[in-house]
């Protein structure tokens, strides 16, 4: 199956976990990549395994808090490919674990910037070239912590809650245009990020996560893509606005 031969797919955090993940299973489907992400190493990295499929797939250095940045991003996307059919805006930082109070206000400035004036830069100037087009497709990575608190994290708590809700106000204005935009909502997915945590050497801590979902286990990233690969295709053509949990029964419970 290639939902998306020939169609030109951006992701933002394209290096690890979820960004690569989906950058793989997009690659597989005949999409043409842009991969973006602040690590140049990391990202060619991962343009050597997508290139295997997609060889017209290229990376693009980009730090998504600075406006200049993104909008040299979207420039060099549209000069190589002449649109931008969908675009994933799933970088992201997990910041520092401490309860409000004591929450560095270093720290939240740097997860804001980047889990949800990242998210808002990336739409803005994708946005400019999908009215042009009148047509396109964004999902935001958001997370299971877009919906709910979560002690110990309210910097990203804060961020991800935002990105629902930026996400379904552009929605709402973009939708007479022929654009969808969407979320995504993932639980707790074994990545590096989490690896960075510390999951991987506390049996204890692990456990006790995985046994926050209903399935008592952490997704895995390409669990999140295949969800991502559905909502941005042509199977999911009267889904807008809607941030879809992919969260092993978390916010059931």
């Amino acid at each position: 199956m290639e939902r998306f031969r020939d169609k030109v797919v951006l992701i933002t955090g394209a290096s690890t976990g979820i960004g690569k993940a989906s950058a793989i299973r997009y690659a597989a489907e005949g999409a043409k990549l842009i991969l973006a992400d602040i690590s140049e190493e990391k990202g060619k990295a991962t343009l050597e395994e997508v290139i295997k499929k997609s060889k017209e797939s290229l990376f693009i250095h980009c730090d998504v808090t600075d406006a200049t940045s993104v909008k040299e991003m979207i420039k060099q996307s549209i000069s190589k490919f002449g649109r931008i059919d969908v675009a994933i805006n799933n970088a992201g930082i997990g910041g520092a674990s401490a309860h409000t109070a004591d929450y560095p206000e270093d720290e939240w400035q740097k997860v804001i910037n980047v889990n949800l004036t990242g998210v808002y830069l990336c739409m803005k100037y994708e946005l400019q070239e999908m009215v042009k087009a009148k047509k396109g497709n964004i999902v935001n990575m958001a997370s299971i912590l877009g919906k709910v608190g979560f002690m110990g994290s309210a910097a990203y708590v804060a961020a991800k809650h935002g990105v629902v809700g930026l996400t379904e106000t552009a929605a709402l204005e973009y939708a007479p245009q022929g654009i969808r935009i969407n979320a995504l909502c993932p639980g707790f997915i074994y990545t590096p990020m989490l690896e960075n945590a510390g999951l991987a050497e506390d049996d204890k801590l692990h456990q006790a996560i995985a046994n926050m979902h209903a399935m008592k286990r952490m997704g895995k990233p390409e669990e999140v893509a295949d969800a991502l690969l559905w909502i941005s295709s042509e199977e999911a053509t009267f889904v807008t606005g809607h941030s879809l949990a992919v969260d092993g029964g978390f916010l059931a419970q």
